[in-house]
């Protein structure tokens, strides 16, 4: 009996091996075929530095007091298909998660805002003083770019992406100064030494964010790259409608990573 059993596993084990191999086998010619006829793949993993800022500075920003990036990951799997048999032109489409976080200080003088105060209660105005902002908000993206491969180890890109806010959080607190309600001549709220107020936007974001996109990338290794992409968004931040901040805010990071290349 014990025979039977040890003849049992070992033909399982071979078969085993031998479906493995076929199946290595398999993924390597797909490889080879979608190499052969101008289909690379590709998974990015990175970390997004940058900031969420009006441009350029308004009026109403008067200093920048302090800014502090945020722990902001970025994995990405992408496909590009080239258009000549050297390899020179190319596109590049990919799906990615991100986050994009800042917390910054900022002195200000008339900065539309809409506080709430120790009570609970919601005041709107115009804010002179101190004002800390954190931005942490979280996207799926779909960036489309066209490549130029300029060596065998260098290649550059740009295009178009569009965003969608998965999570979002635009959020912060007042301090060290007064709020005029309603306007610059109505009447005036002063916080003062360890008094607070805190506010919260993040319903006000916009759910969909597009931009452009550029990059470069170092082929390090037979299967490894080195990337660096700047992603610039052209749109508000903010819905149409939300008036509180009176000017457009716009992300820009600097995404840089590695890349494994199929």
């Amino acid at each position: 009996m014990k025979k039977y059993k040890l003849i049992s596993i070992i033909a399982i084990l071979l078969f085993a091996g031998t479906f493995t191999i076929q199946a290595q086998e398999e993924r390597t010619r797909s490889l080879v075929w979608m190499y052969l006829h101008g289909w690379e793949y590709e998974i990015k993993a990175g970390f997004n530095i940058g900031g969420t800022s009006p441009l350029p500075l308004p009026n109403e920003i008067r200093k920048i007091d302090s800014y502090a990036p945020g722990i902001a990951i970025s994995i990405e799997g992408n496909a590009t298909k080239w258009f000549d048999k050297e390899k020179k032109w190319g596109m590049t489409a990919g799906i990615r998660l991100e986050n994009k976080n800042m917390t910054t200080e900022a002195t200000v003088k008339n900065y539309g805002m809409k506080i709430i105060n120790t009570n609970g209660g919601e005041l709107q105005g115009l804010w002179t003083g101190g004002v800390k902002t954190k931005v942490k908000n979280s996207y799926l993206s779909i960036p489309v770019v066209a490549n130029y491969r300029i060596s065998n180890r260098w290649k550059v890109s740009a295009g178009p992406y569009v965003s969608y806010l998965i999570e979002g959080d635009f959020s912060g607190h007042v301090y060290e100064g007064h709020l005029r309600t309603p306007d610059q001549t109505g009447s005036r709220v002063d916080f003062t030494g360890e008094s607070i107020a805190t506010y919260d936007f993040s319903e006000n974001l916009r759910k969909f964010q597009w931009g452009l996109q550029l990059g470069g990338e170092w082929k390090a290794f037979k299967h490894l790259n080195v990337y660096a992409d700047l992603t610039w968004g052209l749109n508000d931040i903010f819905k149409k409608d939300f008036d509180t901040i009176t000017f457009a805010m716009y992300p820009i990071y600097l995404n840089v990573g590695f890349g494994y290349a199929f």
